[in-house]
């Protein structure tokens, strides 16, 4: 009986249906919160670095990692939030031995991932990202944590077939930007092996909120490191102020609250759902890139992304859990046609008018820079 209720309940958090009704706020708001912060930390990054000229990425990262040491340090001082770093067994070896090499290869794929924005649109830095997780499975493989599975290579395959497609119709390709975004997709894969192996053992387990406690301060040094040399000796005050002290501290907050949201998502969701999430987050962004910076995006790049979305999809699920996802969908959609039948109407109204927009937007050529 237990594990039929179990089952019944993972279900229902798989669709995005509460558990009980005493569970609190629906699923589907920590799901909103946390595509709302993750998209927004991307376009406000994209705004600050390229269309507010403040093209420090560098100094960006470091403050973002100065932001969210202090505020782990305020939360673990004043409230309960970080208890459960005291069941960690962390020692000032293990520290250096495991969570600052953990910290550089963070740090460096923040780097990469802020000087992409520089060269390359929002919409394709995501349709780049979705190699992420190709990546990350070879690198278990190169370091043994994970024996080789040539049948998940084909199933991978497809991931890289869409991107490469996509890669081919972008329009403002810069080869500089992408190899900076490879190399950044290079550098999270080797994070998560490390982070993998380190979590291999019981004791070191930590929500995302724990790990930024740990991770931020060895991130701060070595990008403020990195900033000393490259960009410290052409950075003023002046600069700063262009920007805006207020627009500095907003953007470190967004970046800070989006870890806060990760550790809601998953307390309170599956990781089905955080996987489907994650997907839904790259769609909006592509959309948003489009609206907001008027990012051109070719019917080659949609025919290429849908591709390697699809593949993706498959290789987070598989087939079982996809087929199950889908009659859950299913049956939610139908009882809300049946209970909300005007609401509903509406809604399929808004998204066919927003498919159409966004097509005649992406055919519809960006504006032209003025000389």
């Amino acid at each position: 009986m237990a594990n039929g209720r179990s089952s019944q309940d993972e279900r229902k958090l798989e669709s995005g249906t509460p558990s009980s009704p005493s569970s609190g706020l629906h699923p589907a708001f920590y799901i909103a919160l946390w595509i709302a912060l993750s998209s927004s930390v991307i376009l406000f990054n994209k705004w600050v670095l390229a269309s507010a000229k403040f093209n420090f990425p560098l100094f960006l990262t470091t403050w973002h990692m100065l932001f969210a040491t202090a505020m782990t340090q305020i939360l673990a001082r004043f409230t309960d939030k970080l208890d459960s770093r005291h069941k960690v067994p962390m020692t000032p070896a293990t520290y250096t031995r495991a969570i600052v090499p953990i910290g550089i290869m963070f740090s460096l794929s923040l780097i990469c991932g802020n000087l992409a924005y520089l060269y390359l649109s929002v919409s394709f830095i995501q349709m780049l990202k979705a190699t992420n997780a190709v990546a990350t499975l070879l690198a278990t493989w190169a370091f043994g944590i994970a024996p080789a599975n040539f049948r998940t290579l084909g199933n991978v395959t497809l991931i890289v077939v869409g991107v490469v497609i996509a890669s081919f119709g972008e329009i403002k390709f810069d080869m500089s930007g992408f190899l900076i975004q490879v190399g950044g997709i290079i550098f999270e894969a080797l994070r998560l092996v490390m982070v993998q192996r380190l979590l291999s053992s019981s004791e070191f387990k930590m929500d995302p909120l724990v790990s930024l406690y740990y991770y931020a301060p060895a991130c701060a040094v070595t990008n403020g490191i990195v900033t000393i040399f490259a960009e410290l000796p052409r950075l003023t005050m002046l600069d700063i102020y262009s920007l805006g002290v207020g627009t500095l501290i907003a953007n470190a907050l967004v970046a800070f609250l989006l870890n806060v949201s990760v550790v809601l998502l998953i307390g309170k969701t599956s990781a089905v759902v955080l996987t489907m999430a994650g997907i839904l987050k790259d769609i909006l962004l592509v959309a948003a890139s489009m609206i907001i910076f008027r990012d051109p995006v070719t019917g080659q790049q949609f025919f290429g992304y849908s591709i390697a979305l699809a593949g993706l999809v498959y290789y987070k699920l598989g087939a079982e859990k996809i087929q199950t996802l889908t009659s859950d969908v299913r049956l939610q959609v139908g009882e809300y046609r049946r209970s909300n039948p005007g609401k509903a109407k509406a809604i399929i109204l808004v998204a066919v008018v927003g498919a159409v927009l966004l097509f005649l937007q992406s055919g519809s050529p960006a504006p032209q820079p003025t000389t």
